[in-house]
């Protein structure tokens, strides 16, 4: 009952973060790096701080946690993360939601779940490690499919087709940035478990072990928001954009405002619900240390569904939506693949 209570606690996280790009298309007259910078500001300080505050009793300083160390180093991580925070974007601007998502998270999925496993010293090919492995292939291999499944209607789609469901489609740089997006987005991981020394010593000074993860996903996204906001205000220079904030009147301005920040509130919901939910995983030691891949996967799933209520599969082919549905069926298997052991 534990685990169950863990894994729906992760999925209405993953919900949430999967939904978070559908208010960025409610924001108008603004430019690319002009919300994301807004709906960073959201994600990345305003609510990991909340939650952070949520954690941590009144009478605990919170500059104690950081004496434990790990601080620095899940900075660090957490700005390697943000390059992949910058690329995400991208990949949804040129494959959309649907397939955007599935590249760059399936990607993350593998090395955010491997390399702190290799981190430890897991043997990945006996025991816990080797289905550890065979977990993160199944995932892999439902993600697969749905990329496949994306080739296969991109193949079917007019030009015009494809700029009508995402403006900006461009297959091959899309699947270029969804990959180094994945890859760096797994840094986010390695970012939490090195943050491990502060979950202890948030637990020794009377921070309930359910919410003891929550300052650790302020100081990585601290980190992810240094990366964002230089290259956001970076853009807005050469762009000239940084008019963005002023020139538009008050309606848009707090209509841009409130949808950023319920996209900074589902993105943030993920890590909330993750380190939430973990906490009831502990009695399966391989669950817990798969519960990143399960993350990923659940995020794929729920972002194919909004590419499909976003119509972004419209017009395919039976072949084409045989191939998704497989793939999704996969991804769904996978996330009970390791509690069957």
């Amino acid at each position: 009952m534990e685990i169950i209570k863990g894994l729906l606690i992760i999925a209405i996280g993953s919900l949430g973060q999967s939904s978070s790009y559908v208010p960025i298309k409610k924001v108008r007259k603004w430019s690319w790096e002009s919300f994301w910078l807004v709906q960073g500001i959201f994600a990345w300080l305003v609510f990991p701080l909340i939650g952070m505050l949520i954690a941590i009793p009144h009478d605990v300083n919170p500059l104690l946690l950081l004496e434990s160390g790990g601080a620095g180093a899940a900075i660090i991580y957490g700005m390697l993360w943000g390059i992949g925070g910058l690329t995400f974007g991208l990949s949804m601007r040129y494959l959309g939601v649907a397939l955007g998502q599935s590249v760059s998270l399936g990607t993350c999925s593998a090395f955010g779940t491997l390399f702190p496993a290799l981190f430890a010293g897991t043997d990945l090919l006996r025991g816990d490690g080797l289905i550890l492995l065979l977990g993160v292939i199944i995932t892999l291999t439902g993600i697969a499919i749905i990329g496949y499944a994306g080739t296969l209607r991109s193949q079917n789609m007019s030009e015009e087709e494809k700029r009508a469901a995402i403006k900006d489609f461009a297959l091959t740089k899309g699947l270029a940035v969804a990959l180094l997006a994945g890859i760096m987005s797994a840094c986010f991981a390695l970012g939490l478990d090195t943050g491990t020394p502060i979950k202890e010593t948030a637990i020794a000074n009377g921070v309930p072990p359910l919410y003891a993860g929550l300052p650790v996903i302020l100081i990585v996204t601290l980190g992810g928001f240094i990366t964002n906001a230089t290259y956001c205000i970076y853009q807005n220079i050469k762009n000239k954009t940084g008019k963005d904030y002023f020139n538009v009147n008050i309606s848009v301005l707090l209509n841009n405002i409130l949808f950023c920040a319920l996209a900074g509130l589902l993105w943030y919901s993920q890590f909330f619900g993750l380190e939430i939910g973990k906490t009831f995983l502990t009695s399966s030691p391989v669950l817990l240390a798969f519960s990143w891949s399960i993350l990923m996967s659940l995020n794929v799933v729920f972002s194919n569904m909004w590419g499909i209520i976003l119509k972004e599969w419209k017009g395919c082919n039976p072949k084409t939506v045989t191939v998704l549905i497989l793939g999704l069926f996969i991804l769904i298997f996978s996330i009970f693949f390791p509690s069957l052991f």
